[in-house]
This record gives structure tokens, sequence and C-alpha cells, in this order.
């Protein structure tokens, strides 16, 4: 059993049994071909889709699908995450940050984010130059950030915390 959602609106259930492929229970009948890895063709009831994968997180289970030139986003889940919502272990899974490091010894070239704000997984925080290189640290969780704990132009070492939450 697959629970897709879809653009944040809409919610639909999937399952494959005895190799026939169900939405809502009810059978659904199409033939696919693959034309590469990340695009195949689909005909349902007479009509024709491309469908290309834009875009595909494994780790968050989401998709970016293009279906005939329109862009739709996907979130799916499956038994196992349907057990571990019943079991109330998702939200212990999620990942608690206090705080963020420097992973490696380097300058602060810019702060993006100010104390009090709200952030997001996946939010660039603070872009730090080691090595001739610039790297952005992202957020690795949501969170609000109680405090920018250096200051742009500054120099950090490895393990120096950057910004608490």
């Amino acid at each position: 059993m697959y629970k897709v959602n879809v653009d944040n609106k809409f919610n639909f259930n999937f399952e494959k049994t005895q190799g026939v492929w169900q939405l809502e229970g009810k059978d659904i009948a199409f033939d696919m071909i693959e034309i590469n890895p990340r695009t195949i063709h689909v005909l349902k009831d007479n009509k024709s889709y491309n469908v290309e994968i834009v875009n595909h997180n494994v780790a968050e289970k989401t998709l970016q699908i293009k279906v005939n030139n329109t862009l739709y986003s996907l979130s799916v889940k499956d038994k196992y995450d349907a057990l571990l919502h019943e079991l109330g272990l998702d939200k212990a899974m999620s990942k608690k940050v206090s705080n963020i490091k420097a992973p490696m010894p380097g300058m602060v070239l810019n702060i993006l984010v100010e104390e009090g704000q709200d952030i997001k997984k996946g939010d660039a925080l603070i872009i730090l130059e080691a090595m001739k290189m610039e790297n952005i640290l992202k957020s690795p969780a949501d969170g609000k950030v109680k405090k920018v704990a250096v200051k742009k132009g500054v120099a950090v070492e490895k393990g120096q915390i950057l910004i608490e939450f």
C-alpha cells in the first residue's frame, strides 16, 4: 500500500496485489513504456501521458514529476511509514538539532539567517569558506534560530558553534 500526496492537496491510495495496480481499491489498467531511466510513456483510457522524473529525494520519499509539461510534487508513504506513525515512532525519529557547528576550519563569508527566524529543513544558514571553496551549511531539521554565535568575516575552528536552535 502506498499513500501518495500530490501538491499538498490530493491524497491517493495505491496498491499492487497479484500483479494488478489498484487506486482507492479499484483496479486500474494502463500500459507503460520506459523511454529512459527518468522518462516513461503511459497509455490509459486511450490517452497518452509523457511522465518525466524531474527530482527524486529517496531519503524524504518525495518526487517532482512532469506529466505532459505540468509539474507535480509528490510525497509517498509506504506501509512501513504508516506503521511507524501508528506506533508514534515517526516523531521520535525526526532530528532534534540544538546547534550547527563548523564542519571544518574556515571563514564565515555570509550569514543567511537572523535570531528568532523560523527555518525549515534544507534552508541555507551560513556560507563558510574553507580551502578556497564556498560551503553552504544547511539546516538538518526545522527549527527556530535562538542565537547566531559568529559574525561575518570571522575565522572559525572545526567544531565551533555557529548557530544555536
